[in-house]
């Protein structure tokens, strides 16, 4: 194998295995190369990492040791995605009876909800997480976004058991917004006693569903290492319920009568 096949082939190895440790003989042996050769391409690729703003190589020195790639956004590219999201959501073509937004179709399309899922994870990329938590159903493709690039598990909360599912776990929280009596399930063997989670989700507004995330999370004697959310609305009315989080975006105003909406960046460069 030529040095330049080699190279595309080992960075497209270590994209798709993020947060992965993978030893230097496991390259040498795929590729049949000598270790000084894969050295001097993990140097290579390291460095075109960087340049790219997409992450870095983490080296692990020691006999079981190796290298890992470590997803990472630069600051640049985070500011124009966040700006360029909040534009979209700016349309008064999005407005909803209520004040809600219309957001289906970002949390639809794949190449949007995966710069999302990158964003997160460059943040908690330093935190130790064996899990990314997420109530159905919106939530549901930004978790697995920021799982695959944290290399972790999805545990997905429900608001009604399912027979597949097995024994569960269940709870009653209060609304946030409603102020109504609800309740969420959690499979047993979904999750382990004690694990370190990311709770994401797509919208926050006073924080009740999180925090009956937490409430949940708790009969497993889970630690809450963060929270993402993807947006956040500003009410001075509502007293929110949830403090330690991350937003990518915050929604400060939305005029249904002169079909007005202002979306600013959230929290998460205050971080």
């Amino acid at each position: 194998m030529k040095r330049s096949e080699r190279l595309v082939a080992m960075t497209n190895y270590l994209i798709e295995h993020p947060q992965q440790l993978v030893s230097l003989p496991f390259f040498t042996n795929e590729y049949e190369s000598a270790k000084s050769s894969i050295s001097e391409d993990l140097t290579i690729i390291n460095q075109m990492f960087q340049q790219q703003g997409i992450g870095y190589l983490q080296t692990i020195p020691g006999a079981a040791g190796g290298v890992k790639y470590i997803p990472r956004n630069s600051k640049e590219k985070s500011e124009l995605f966040i700006d360029q999201l909040a534009t979209k959501l700016e349309d008064p073509e999005r407005l909803l009876p209520g004040g809600y937004l219309f957001m289906s179709d970002l949390l639809g399309d794949p190449q949007t909800v995966r710069n999302i899922g990158r964003l997160f994870a460059t943040h908690f990329s330093d935190s130790t997480i064996d899990a990314v938590v997420t109530v159905a159903t919106k939530g549901i493709p930004l978790a697995y976004a920021v799982a695959s690039y944290l290399n972790v598990p999805v545990v997905i909360v429900r608001r009604d058991p399912k027979v597949t599912e097995g024994s569960t776990v269940s709870i009653n929280y209060v609304s946030g917004s409603s102020r109504k009596i609800q309740t969420m399930v959690l499979s047993k063997r979904s999750l382990k006693q004690g694990a370190n989670v990311l709770i994401v989700d797509d919208f926050m507004k006073a924080g009740g569903t999180i925090n009956g995330m937490k409430s949940l999370l708790e009969e497993f004697e889970a630690n809450v290492a963060g929270i993402g959310v993807l947006a956040e609305a500003e009410d001075e009315d509502e007293d929110r319920v949830v403090d330690d989080y991350v937003s990518l975006l915050q929604i400060n105003n939305v005029d249904i009568k002169n079909r007005k909406i202002e979306v600013h960046r959230g929290n998460l460069f205050e971080q």
